[in-house]
């Protein structure tokens, strides 16, 4: 059984980018927040992803710019380090080790050297508080820091960012949890407590939800679960403070921010909508509706032109001075709850699952980016609580993804199911997919499950699905019409049952040759192509959960999982059990590009996985307490590329990449130590040549350059290289150009430099070797073959190192040959 050693479970992939607030550049161009055991780098005005800041091993709790160098930034992350950043080059200058897990990070101008962490109290007695303290960075050159000194600056806060805040630069800090104020001096090194009552005359719940301090005044804003926001004054002293009430919202406010002048203080809460309040004129106000979600964060830039929104919905919303939205940073839409399965789309090889309300989502796990948005509904969505709307609860694809099957569920007031079966096919045009036909009632109750056939040789696209009123059906699609107008349409081709039980679960092999049924505690075994019940198999003792067909070598197993605690494995050329074992199974799948099968298991109030292969009962891996809670969704993804060098343990992980969701809704995966290096030296800036300047011409043409110097130089005459220390090279170079002479004086002294001198004998030889020469160019072409045979032939002959002299008839004759055109004797040999 391999151990998860050289595996990690990660954030990786889907991240939530609205787990902390973001921080946006002095300069309001880029834009950083948390994404999983990153920080991502986005820019504001493209929205795309520049780079990430990899490097710490789980979850980034907070990021903040630091007060004395804002071309960096801190993160702080849950395993227990503050790493110091050069965003802009993607660079980790420092990591400082705390040594313990970290829930947020603040940092102050007025406090150079200084940052403040929330962390868990280390006493025994206060495991389940948390804390603020103060962290003094020390002036070291290690790249790695550890013992750093820690100081309690305020007990018993709140882990949520949004509820502790520094005022006036840094001379006080506020924090607010449950029915209580903080208020703490750092001169005077004393705090201030004060509270409310848990309800008013009126009802509403006075519990503090956040804060925000002003820049320059001693104002504090909270934010409240009644929907109000008070303004905190005179708040130094312990009776004689004073508040004022402010009320717009009927939700929760879950964030606040002023702007960096203090003019202004925006809210955000459950209603989409970002408002803005005039400070101290508090009756006018300026509204942005129609956000698209939940407001959870907002941010202003240092230099007040830009408003960031985080919303429920796992997106990031860009605002110029809270009249226009300029981009938005969209995340993969992480829901209260999942009624789809997790898919993975064969074509664009994205992840499939229910986003926006009625609608999926393609999300490409390789960009970590929502490639777009399909309407199932095509309603529009009303957002009103106890209001029962169409929700998609299946979804299928075939094989080849040209189609898509999607069913849609709603209960009306008398308590009826309204459903509808959609059926959808890719068009190239649009790049997307197209409604072809639309099923009311397919079945007379909900529906259970369905699936398509994976068959590639199948002529016809055969559809099953699987319903609690006892019938399974086979949907068929007939080929198109000659009229333009009308497409390809579906048709039912069976309806089955078995003895009057439900049908839950249904999976076709893997070539298309078997369906089995499984009807309660006994699956059933069909052939598709004459839908004859082949055989039944009813040993174990349970309802069956899932149904899993084996690949490849291991394609003659069947495995399922009962509600009675029991993993089954079948031979179905012999139709019996093979093995079983005793495990709690939430999820089974199979990896459609391996052997391998992962199961979730659920034990202790946490989930373990095993990964297995049919025809061996004995794991190949385990992992045990992947996450807390039952894992309910999952998928293996294909990898565009194989894993190589992949150590023995990990070899399940080299064709596919296994993707889960947690109860959280967090999307979770496994990753091996070569895809861990791989991530770390795709992230290392490529370093460039001092000596090149690095130009956008040098971009281009840099590659081309180094394949030229690559190239042998056999083919190319050696050239002579100009002299570069010449006394006028050097005058041109190192003197400033406001005491250089005149250029005509240069261009002379630069041009006398190039050229090579020659010795006086050289010249007196020079006249009349070329008199000779034009003689011997008027001599009859019989002497010229034989006077060029010569030469060449000599130096063959000639002993090495013993090579006599040549005369200066056969000098001339050399400089005659070589001044020949032998051109067209190279056009003979094209011909």
């Amino acid at each position: 059984m391999g151990e998860h050693g050289e595996i990690r479970v990660v954030h990786r992939g889907g991240s939530k980018i609205n787990f902390r607030q973001p921080v946006v550049t002095d300069d309001s161009k880029l834009l950083l927040c948390a994404s999983g055991e990153c920080v991502k780098v986005f820019s504001t005005s493209t929205e795309e992803c520049i780079h990430d800041l990899r490097g710490h091993t789980d979850l980034v709790t907070g990021v903040v710019l630091r007060p004395s160098n804002h071309l960096q930034v801190y993160s702080c992350s849950k395993d227990g380090t503050v790493r110091l950043w050069d965003f802009a080059d993607g660079v980790l200058i420092k990591t400082f080790v705390i040594g313990h897990p970290i829930h947020a990070i603040y940092a102050s101008e007025k406090h150079q050297g200084v940052i403040f962490v929330v962390i868990p109290c280390t006493s025994d007695k206060k495991r389940d508080l948390f804390q603020l303290v103060a962290v003094n960075i020390p002036q070291s050159t290690d790249q790695l820091v550890e013992s750093l000194e820690l100081s309690a600056v305020v007990e018993d806060v709140r882990t949520n960012p949004a509820t502790i805040d520094f005022g006036r630069g840094g001379e006080y800090v506020a924090s607010v949890k449950g029915l209580f104020l903080s208020v703490y001096f750092f001169r005077k090194q004393k705090s201030y407590r004060f509270s409310l009552k848990e309800s008013n005359k009126k009802g509403g719940q006075n519990t503090f939800t956040c804060i925000s301090c002003h820049p320059k005044d001693d104002c504090i804003a909270t934010g409240h679960k009644d929907g109000k926001i008070r303004l905190w004054r005179n708040f130094n002293q312990k009776k004689e403070y004073t508040y004022t009430t402010l009320h717009w919202h009927h939700g929760p406010v879950n964030s606040l921010c002023f702007t960096p002048e203090g003019t202004n203080l925006l809210s955000g809460g459950v209603e989409s909508v970002l408002l803005q309040w005039k400070y101290n004129q508090e009756n006018q106000r300026d509204f942005l509706p129609r956000l698209g979600a939940t407001i959870t964060h907002i941010v202003v830039s240092p230099d007040g032109s830009l408003f960031c929104t985080s919303h429920a919905d796992n997106k990031i919303t860009i605002i110029k001075s809270c009249v226009k939205v300029s981009a938005v940073i969209q995340g993969l839409v992480q829901g209260e709850s999942l009624s789809s399965e997790l898919l993975v789309d064969p074509r664009s090889k994205a992840l499939v699952l229910n986003g926006k309300p009625g609608h999926l989502q393609f999300y490409s796990l390789q960009r970590d980016k929502l490639l777009y948005n399909l309407d199932i509904v095509q309603q529009e969505y009303i957002h009103q609580s106890g209001l029962q709307q169409f929700e998609v609860v299946q979804a299928a694809f075939n094989q080849s993804g040209n189609c898509l099957a999607t069913m849609e569920e709603r209960k009306q007031e008398d308590g009826e199911l309204e459903i509808n079966l959609k059926l959808w096919s890719y068009d190239l045009q649009t790049q997307s997919f197209v409604l072809d036909t639309t099923v009311s009632a397919p079945h007379e109750s909900q529906i259970t499950c369905m699936c398509f056939c994976e068959a590639a040789d199948r002529q016809t696209t055969m559809l099953v699905t699987t319903s609690k009123d006892g019938h399974f059906k086979a949907w068929q699609r007939s080929p198109s019409t000659h009229s333009e107008d009308e497409g390809p349409s579906w048709s039912c081709d069976f309806v089955g049952s078995y003895r009057g039980l439900v049908p839950l679960r249904c999976r076709f092999s893997a070539d298309g040759s078997l369906l089995a049924v499984s009807f309660q505690e006994v699956v059933t075994l069909w052939n598709p192509s004459s839908w004859e019940l082949l055989t039944t198999l009813s040993q174990p003792p349970g309802v069956i959960r899932d149904l899993c067909f084996g690949r490849l070598s291991c394609s003659k197993y069947l495995v399922g999982t009962t509600e009675k605690n029991l993993l089954c494995c079948w031979n179905l050329l012999t139709c019996s059990l093979e093995w079983s074992t005793a495990m709690d199974i939430s999820l089974l799948l199979a990896d459609p590009s391996s052997e391998n099968m992962a199961a979730f298991c659920c034990q202790d109030k946490s989930t373990d996985l095993f990964v297995f292969k049919p025809s061996e009962p004995r794991p190949v891996f385990s992992h045990k307490a992947i996450c807390s809670g039952t894992v309910t969704r999952g998928v293996f993804a294909p990898r565009e590329e194989m894993l190589e060098s992949c150590e023995e343990r990990s070899q399940w992980l080299n064709r596919s990449q296994l993707y889960f969701l947690t109860q959280h809704m967090e999307l979770m995966t496994f990753s091996t130590k070569t895809e861990d290096e791989q991530l770390m030296a795709s992230s290392k800036q490529l370093t460039i040549n001092d000596g090149v300047a690095m130009t956008p011409f040098q971009l281009l043409l840099g590659k081309h350059q180094q394949e030229n110097e690559d190239a042998p130089s056999s083919q190319w005459p050696e050239r002579e290289r100009l002299p570069r220390e010449s006394d006028a090279i050097k005058e041109l170079m190192y003197t400033p150009a406001h005491v250089l002479p005149s250029n005509s004086s240069l261009c002379a002294m630069f041009l006398k430099s190039l050229l090579i001198s020659v010795s006086d004998s050289s010249k007196a030889e020079e006249p009349e070797e070329d008199m000779e020469s034009e003689k011997e160019e008027e001599d009859s072409e019989e002497e010229e073959v034989t006077s060029v045979s010569r030469p060449k032939h000599q130096p063959v002959t000639a002993q090495e190192g013993d090579e006599p002299a040549l005369t200066k008839a056969q000098l001339r004759e050399l400089r005659r040959v070589r001044k020949l055109d032998y051109s067209w004797f190279s056009s003979i040999f094209d011909s």
